[in-house]
């Protein structure tokens, strides 16, 4: 299968692509590339690829596509806030647009990454796919309104997918340091001490980005009637944390660091637990292998062997917010969050 993955060299998709050409598929990516430079370390697969704004995705980019894979987005709440109007015409609006000339061009497939995050302020039950959304973050908001309206193109020969991943960790050839557990453990490693900016109450589903590529390919494999037009919840019911929980984790994973309660103290009001059954209902064969445990050791080891220092963790290097503001500071990009000419070619 000839797969197009948008924001092939983000966090998620340089780990999906190896896990795409792995089980066999022909990958093309596409990416506006803000993040080059940014790496914690090279493994870029050799593929076909594109440097391109996804609101700039035509036709001529999906000749012989059968699927697309689209992960490109504003990809978290702290990028969300820069700008909800960017957020949403970047998640959502570009995101219809690419459907559309998806199913235009006779592409059977359109996996959407989506977010567990919909849920917002969880009650206290385990969160199905067919759970009330409750988004309170431009962020959040956008990705609702994207499989709204995805959801409508579905025809007999276009299937959609809305992949609502839990909040990812682990080591990507791009890493992110701005989602929770990666951030706990760089805190912890860089200066000895866990810090948390809540009561540490609030309740996160985890999910590795290596268990979210192999759910990926398990999707893309799937008959067409199993996941027509579903949306599936992308993580283990084992991985439910309270944040008080992962910083206990990470306590206990990196030697002599301590636990701080940094912020002031109120609760964090994106809260919510996620029920994963469908997920391992659909596809008893799909193995979500890390926990939180198992991830912060990883990152500890991968943090340590790349000499990771506060000044790379506080920087622009592996935040996403502080890296568009550099390169907005330095107009390399415009206030549409687009490259200059004079810069696009070498940023």
């Amino acid at each position: 299968m000839r797969v197009l993955v948008t924001g092939h060299h983000g966090y998620i998709g340089s780990v999906t692509v190896p896990a795409l050409i792995a089980a066999g598929h022909e990958v093309v990516g596409a990416d506006t590339r803000f993040y080059d430079g940014c790496d914690l370390y090279p493994s870029d697969p050799p593929i076909e690829e594109r440097r391109v704004d996804v609101r700039d995705l035509g036709a001529e980019d999906l000749a012989g596509v059968d699927a697309i894979v689209h992960l490109a987005a504003l990809s978290n709440d702290p990028l969300g806030a820069l700008s909800p109007e960017l957020t949403l015409s970047i998640n959502c609006d570009a995101s219809v647009a690419l459907a559309r000339a998806a199913r235009a061009a006779g592409v059977g497939r359109f996996l959407f990454a989506s977010s567990c995050s919909m849920y917002g302020a969880g009650g206290s039950g385990l969160a199905a796919e067919d759970a009330p959304l409750s988004p309170l973050t431009a962020y959040a908001e956008s990705k609702v309104r994207a499989e709204e309206a995805l959801r409508e193109l579905a025809d007999d020969s276009f299937s959609p997918v809305f992949m609502r991943n839990a909040t990812a960790f682990g080591v990507s050839p791009r890493l992110r340091l701005d989602i929770v557990l990666n951030n706990l453990v760089a805190w912890a490693l860089t200066t000895g001490e866990v810090r948390i900016l809540s009561d540490g109450t609030p309740w996160r589903p985890l999910v590795h980005v290596q268990d979210i590529a192999q759910a990926t390919a398990s999707i893309l494999a799937a008959p067409r009637e199993l996941v027509h037009s579903q949306a599936f919840n992308v993580g283990s019911d084992r991985d439910n944390y309270q944040v008080r929980d992962l910083a206990e984790i990470v306590a206990a994973t990196v030697e002599g660091c301590t636990i701080e309660y940094a912020g002031s103290g109120d609760p964090d009001p994106r809260s919510y637990q996620v029920d994963f059954g469908k997920l391992a209902t659909a596809f008893p064969e799909l193995e979500v292998r890390w926990d939180a445990a198992a991830g912060a050791a990883e990152l500890r080891d991968a943090y340590g062997k790349a000499g990771l220092t506060l000044a790379e963790f506080q920087g622009d290097r592996f935040v996403r917010l502080n890296r568009l503001n550099a390169l907005l500071e330095q107009r390399a990009l415009d206030k549409e969050l687009r490259w200059h000419e004079s810069r696009a070619a070498t940023a």
